[in-house]
């Protein structure tokens, strides 16, 4: 009886044969190829980590495992970089090391260092990026404006951080408070450097001159504060004739000073009356 080895002698003979080229053939194109790496420990790929516009440095480590000479050029996608040689020939059988610089950018990124040879071959090696920004909680309140049914007024985030603000209202008019709203959290959420225009009810008297203050804090220390004084009705007129009252009283005390101090010097003539205290009475009345 043949044996099995006569039996299948050609089909086995061409299996065993190509079994055996296999790792021939990989062995062949890991020795004849070039390639990309981080230097140093081995590292799948490159990571950064700074503020925002920090230039951090680096290395890419290139080897020529061919026989032939291999001519490079390098450049990065997605990221600020700056090869130290850009296009560079790595001759067999040799590792090449090329410094390169790096931007931290504002936000977290994923970027790629690209090596491409003269034949039209890429190889590429990630490049993670983390820009550790400080947090940051600060806001303030501004344009302020309290008017016949609402107080409007504007939120802005000047920190690093979201915030969720919460807000109290108090309003102070000429016999007492008028308003007094305990601090609540805001149905808003504030990314840093937005800004938000809100209005707060407000049911005003109809006859008052009015000191509406707000007050905003948030997470992480964020305070800021508000005041704008508003006259409604006639009040507005009287306290404007009040203030010229006051300034015509300072007025007329400060020539009384003089007068006196003039009576008091030796040789001094005597003041004359002066005349114009009864036009700034008249003027007030």
């Amino acid at each position: 009886m043949p044996s099995a080895v006569r039996v299948l002698g050609p089909p086995l003979l061409a299996l065993l044969t190509l079994l055996a080229a296999v790792p021939a053939a990989h062995a062949a194109a890991g020795d004849d190829g070039w390639s990309a790496a981080p230097a140093g420990e081995a590292r799948p790929s490159f990571y950064a980590e700074g503020g925002p516009g920090t230039v951090l440095e680096d290395t890419v480590s290139l080897t020529n495992r061919g026989r032939t000479p291999v001519d490079v050029s390098l450049r990065a996608e997605g990221a600020e970089v700056t090869f130290a040689d850009a296009r560079l020939r790595l001759p067999p059988r040799t590792r090449t090391e090329v410094p390169f610089t790096v931007t931290v950018p504002a936000h977290d990124a994923t970027a790629r260092l690209v090596a491409r040879d003269s034949d039209g071959t890429s190889r590429r090696v990630p490049l993670h990026l983390r820009a550790t920004v400080p947090t940051v909680a600060a806001l303030t309140v501004e344009h302020l404006s309290v008017h016949a049914d609402r107080i409007t007024y504007e939120l802005v985030n000047r920190g690093t951080t979201p915030l969720a603000p919460r807000l109290a209202v108090h309003a102070d008019g000429l016999l007492g408070p008028l308003l007094d709203r305990a601090p609540r959290t805001l149905p808003v959420a504030l990314a840093p450097g937005s800004r938000t225009e809100l209005s707060e009810p407000w049911d005003g008297p109809a006859l008052d001159s009015v000191e509406v203050r707000l007050t905003v804090t948030a997470a992480g220390g964020a305070r800021d504060e508000a005041r704008v004084s508003a006259g409604v009705g006639p009040w507005g007129a009287v306290a404007g004739g009040a203030g010229v009252v006051v300034a015509g009283a300072a007025l007329f005390v400060v020539r009384l000073l003089f007068v006196v101090r003039r009576r008091g010097r030796p040789g001094a003539a005597p003041a004359e009356p002066s005349c114009t205290e009864p036009e700034l009475t008249g003027a007030v009345s």
